[in-house]
């Protein structure tokens, strides 16, 4: 009921936002992209071509807005802002008798809350839909039809051939009669429209998950109408965005391996936003592959969100990492001891672990990287997940400020004293 009351007052506040303000989004080419992991990534891929093409492109994603060129910063934890606040960025996204365009991350509460509403998307992706805020849908067949509000409000559907939401998205638009937009797919294999095989590309990013994302950008760019030459060489020229896969010791460039040592310590800290089930058993497989020595995985579960994750979350992690620290990742107000004690849940060989050590409870997130850090050994990779570019942290008082680059500084400056 609560639910239901709180769409409606979304509804009410989008159509006000549009009318006050002029209905901006239907005065720019916008491009949405949905999905449970890879948004980022892929707006941002999106963006970088579009503005490599000459064109102005504006972007709004979990990292941030950029309008026009100006960089400019979200309230904390918020990937799709609210009605206003949305339509006021897409209004300074509008350059008067220019082409404008304006990639979106859009996320399945903002669909269901109505808070796009009005916006006129010319192309609606799916990067994948995995079992991801049951707290909120109930079930996963209500999650894909709430990211299927998005390609049912685009000219242009772009879906993902490989994942498990493929066939479920196209039995809700077998119910469509009207308006059914166009279907482009994208994935690895050769069936796909757009696939590695037609599609020739190299890339800084590692992963077949990104391959992915890559893939959906180039959906987008080709039905944009840019050469596929000049999205090739843009994409070669692409640095993966803020907290994704960013390796913050030893300081590397992008052609330097995971094993690449500096000044005093031959290990590496990598920071990612990895905080699904799905997504850490992309990241870690894919280092567990790579990495020569052990992996230090530091980690926690979101608070009042989805609890259903959290043992698989801890499962997948034990099974590729070492050594694995659960710790605070905006607890809110659940207790971290419950939410670290549900993560171990589904940690098999927990006993051995806690008796050798492998597995360690560290509730102060400082002190768990400190720890983490401190371990580190020649060839080992520590890998910090969840918080990523957040710059706060909830314990239930409100939002704290936290920096998790900030926090690998001071515990590297301790272990090199």
């Amino acid at each position: 009921m609560w639910q239901a009351f709180k769409n409606i007052y979304h509804f009410f506040i989008a159509v006000l936002a549009n009318v006050w303000l002029g209905f901006p989004g239907k005065k720019l080419i916008v491009i949405g992209v949905t999905g449970t992991d890879g948004k980022t990534t892929t707006v941002s891929l999106i963006h970088h071509i579009l503005k490599s093409s000459g064109l102005n492109s504006s972007i709004i994603s979990s990292i941030g807005a950029e309008i026009d060129g100006r960089k400019c910063p979200l309230p904390f934890h918020v990937t799709t802002p609210s009605p206003f606040a949305l339509q006021k960025f897409i209004k300074k996204a509008v350059i008067p008798r220019k082409k404008s365009y304006l990639v979106l991350e859009v996320t399945s509460h903002s669909l269901d809350q109505q808070r796009v509403l009005g916006i006129n998307f010319e192309i609606g992706v799916v990067t994948n839909i995995t079992r991801e805020h049951l707290d909120y849908h109930k079930t996963y067949e209500n999650y894909v039809k709430a990211k299927t509000k998005l390609l049912k409000m685009s000219k242009i559907a772009v879906l993902n051939q490989d994942d498990e939401s493929y066939e479920l998205i196209k039995k809700e638009f077998s119910g469509i009669k009207s308006k059914k937009p166009k279907i482009i797919t994208y994935g690895l294999k050769k069936s796909a429209d757009i696939n590695p095989k037609d599609f020739n590309f190299k890339s800084k990013l590692i992963g077949n998950f990104n391959q992915s994302n890559i893939l959906a950008a180039i959906a987008v760019c080709t039905n944009l109408g840019i050469q596929k030459e000049k999205i090739a060489i843009t994409i070669e020229t692409f640095d993966a965005p803020l907290g994704r896969q960013d390796i913050v010791y030893p300081l590397v460039d992008s052609t330097t391996s995971l094993q690449a040592g500096s000044g005093q310590g031959d290990f590496t800290v990598m920071i990612d936003f990895a905080h699904t089930s799905n997504s850490f058993k992309e990241i870690l497989s894919l280092l567990r592959k790579k990495v020569k020595g052990r992996i230090i995985h530091v980690f926690g579960a979101a608070g009042q969100r989805d609890a259903v994750k959290r043992p698989e979350m801890g499962k997948i992690s034990s099974k590729y990492a070492d050594i694995v620290i659960i710790t605070a990742e905006d607890p809110r107000s659940e207790s971290i001891e419950k939410i670290t004690d549900e993560i171990i849940a589904g940690i098999n060989d927990r006993e051995n672990r806690f008796e050798n050590k492998t597995l360690l409870r560290i509730p102060d997130r400082q002190e768990a990287i400190d720890k983490a850090i401190n371990m580190a050994k020649k060839d080992d990779l520590v890998i910090l997940t969840g918080k990523s570019h957040e710059k706060s942290m909830n314990y239930g008082r409100g939002e704290e400020a936290w920096d998790e680059y900030e926090a690998v500084k001071k515990a590297l400056k301790e272990k090199n004293k």
